[in-house]
């Protein structure tokens, strides 16, 4: 008779556990906000996060609608009340040295240049890539998605680890930089940067370039194939006014530079791809 009632309460101590477990978007709710915070709202949040099916990507909390719904209806403020200094984690299972230049862009074209890499991580299963910067307020998810999105990667979890510190993991599995691709007769300007011209050369054979007569190029350049592995590198300790370049075989992308600086490119490079492949 004991032993009976003892496998009952144990039946009904377990069953009460399973009920209190929380679901996968309880529980990613509850991690970008405080728990005074998430107990005072709790109604508000059961209401505007209905369908919960809504907040699903196939078996996964899509993170970003989340934080997007939470903001949206004032619950979750990104902003800090003067500059700080917070970082940010990048995770991916890709090939690091692509997946550091797509974040680069990327954050470049949200408006973040100044940044301090404080460490990289690599094993054989996942790349942890993280920054340091000084902002008002932190990255918007959905502004980060929405430009990686543009190179064809996804982000597939957010992690506030606290209001200074963000941990985002990226799927760049079918991603690829976002520049302009070269195409057979079509010529094309390059104008004075301070930064290196990365450009898709995987649909032309060759590329014809001029220097304006205002340059004085060193020519730097860099074949790399669609995982930014450096198939050749083309550089001279000489001014060039103009030259023909062959594309290697599985050649993706090229970076055309200076073999110094490019402050010696004061005019336009005109680029004039030939043949198809």
């Amino acid at each position: 008779m004991v032993k009976a009632l003892v496998v009952l309460l144990l039946f009904f101590s377990f069953s009460h556990c399973d009920d209190l477990q929380e679901d996968p978007l309880t529980t990613k709710i509850k991690s970008f906000l405080s728990e005074k915070s998430y107990e005072a709202n709790k109604d508000f949040i059961n209401v505007i996060f209905e369908p919960k099916s809504s907040f699903y990507v196939k078996d996964r909390v899509d993170a970003v609608k989340v934080i997007q719904t939470l903001k949206d209806n004032g619950l979750l403020n990104l902003f800090f009340q003067s500059p700080q200094d917070f970082r940010l984690n990048f995770k991916t299972s890709g090939f690091p040295l692509f997946f550091v230049k797509i974040m680069e862009d990327t954050l470049q074209n949200i408006g973040y240049f100044r940044y301090v890499t404080t460490a990289s991580n690599f094993d054989t299963s996942e790349f942890i890539w993280s920054i340091n910067l000084t902002s008002e307020y932190a990255t918007d998810p959905l502004i980060l998605q929405n430009e990686l999105h543009k190179s064809g990667c996804n982000i597939v979890d957010v992690e506030k680890n606290s209001a200074k510190e963000w941990t985002y993991t990226i799927d760049i599995t079918n991603g690829y930089l976002n520049v302009a691709q070269l195409h057979a007769g079509e010529e094309l300007k390059l104008k004075r940067s301070l930064y290196a011209h990365w450009l898709d050369i995987s649909k032309i054979r060759s590329l014809k370039i001029r220097s304006s007569r205002r340059n004085r190029w060193y020519p730097y350049i860099a074949y790399y194939d669609a995982s930014l592995h450096l198939l050749k590198l083309f550089k001279k300790d000489k001014i060039y006014k103009k030259l023909t370049l062959n594309m290697p075989k599985n050649a993706k992308y090229i970076k055309i530079s200076d073999m110094y600086t490019l402050k010696n490119v004061k005019d336009k490079l005109l680029l004039y791809p030939k043949g198809i492949r």
